[in-house]
């Protein structure tokens, strides 16, 4: 059997168990290439030179591709998240499949979001005419599974997916051929050390620990607080005037909660996960809550009329029920709208609040600090063992460690936002 092909020699330690997380120590799987792709994603270090490496596809679709697109006969698919998948075979082996994909999407010019050892995922960019879709190629033994899936809101997608599906297979078998036995044990070589993280030089010294800083909790609660009463008052005044949209306020308040997340978990160097959330959900319900209590008052102010109780006047808005143009949906409209307020916001200051502590957490900690963790982790040291390495060169309090870790960790969780469909 050649090198490169299914049966060929494999003897390698395809990936490192590491083992840390944001508020303790887990397990979870990292790879070099992924730690490089991620760092370039969130902008703190430049594209990886080796094509294999690339997060964000910069290529275009060749046109001998696009020829070939334009003879594809869809098959439509109607559902909630159409999808559409096909399985064929090949005869290469799991070492050399994803680096051989990889370089397929850069062909289709497609986005690589996700690699392991036996996957790899890319999406299509939405544009006017579709929300876009998640292409996933999956290898186990020799069989090839390939779906493509709808995002957003699609409920017909048009053949796409299945024209995604066939464009793929055929650029990928086009691809395999231009590698022979040379070439297939070259890259099995070449991926056998970034995996192993072979190239990788331990650097003399690295830079020294920030000046330190307690995390404060004091700081997204008292901020999360001004921040949820403000936005109350902005959305009650909004409503009163009878220019309130529902969906485009309510994307516009989560938006603000998360760009207050952004200052607030750096001032205070707070990064537990948990807490934050809990923090969130109690904004979301205050400036929802504080909104009505605000749109009493304001109404109270402009109406002149004799003053009622706060409770009364939610009693007197339940009565009058929601309007939509014409139709009265009576008290349980009313009541949908409001659990909707909540939900949506939350679920969209949910997101926005993980990409922004990720991204702090990788950003606090130099990245040569991290590589030089992540390296020992890959090379199977334990987390007392990385911890030592660490404090020889330099980094001697826990703290400073928990946060190099934490940003080891915080990889996992910018791999697991782009993979959202």
């Amino acid at each position: 059997m050649s090198a490169g092909r299914a049966g060929g020699p494999v003897s390698f330690n395809e990936e490192a168990r590491i083992r840390v997380s944001t508020a303790g120590i887990c397990d979870s799987r990292n790879r070099y290439i992924q730690v490089q792709c991620w760092l370039a994603v969130l902008g703190l270090r430049d594209p990886p030179e080796r094509q294999d490496q690339n997060v964000s596809s910069k290529f275009k679709m060749t046109e001998e591709l696009k020829k070939y697109e334009s003879t594809i006969k869809k098959k439509h698919s109607v559902s909630w998240s159409p999808k559409y998948d096909e399985e064929f075979r090949t005869d290469l082996n799991r070492i050399v499949f994803i680096p051989i994909v990889v370089k397929t999407f850069e062909k289709l010019g497609w986005d690589l979001v996700y690699q392991d050892e036996k996957s790899a995922e890319a999406k299509i960019k939405r544009d006017l005419w579709q929300w876009g879709q998640k292409i996933t190629v999956t290898f186990d033994y020799g069989k090839v599974k390939v779906k493509s899936v709808s995002l957003g809101n699609e409920f017909w997608d048009i053949g796409r997916n299945s024209k995604r599906v066939k464009l793929f297979i055929y650029a990928f078998q086009q691809t395999e051929k231009e590698f022979d036995i040379e070439a297939l044990t070259e890259l099995e070589q070449q991926t056998e050390k970034a995996n192993n993280w072979d190239d990788y030089e331990i650097p003399e010294s690295l830079p020294t620990p920030k000046k330190r800083r307690e995390p404060k909790l004091w700081i997204p609660i008292v901020g999360g607080l001004l921040t949820a009463l403000l936005l109350g008052y902005v959305v009650a005044i909004l409503s009163v005037k009878g220019i309130y949209v529902i969906g485009l306020f309510e994307v516009g308040v989560a938006l603000a909660i998360g760009f207050a997340f952004k200052f607030l978990i750096k001032a205070s160097n707070f990064t537990n996960y948990d807490i934050l959330n809990y923090t969130l959900i109690g904004m979301v319900v205050l400036v929802y809550g504080s909104n009505q209590y605000f749109q009493y008052h304001i109404i109270l102010q402009e109406i002149n009329y004799e003053a009622i109780g706060f409770f009364e006047f939610l009693k007197l808005r339940l009565e009058a029920g929601l309007t939509i143009k014409s139709l009265n949906t009576g008290w349980i409209g009313l009541v949908i709208s409001w659990i909707f307020q909540l939900g949506f916001t939350y679920a969209i200051g949910m997101l926005r609040l993980a990409s922004n502590l990720t991204s702090y957490q990788l950003e606090r900690v130099p990245m040569k600090v991290v590589d030089f963790a992540f390296y020992h982790f890959v090379k199977d040291k334990s987390e007392n063992q990385v911890r030592s390495e660490l404090s020889k060169m330099g980094w001697t309090e826990e703290q400073d460690q928990n946060e190099v870790f934490e940003s080891i960790g915080a990889l996992q969780g910018a791999t697991e936002l782009n993979r959202m469909e």
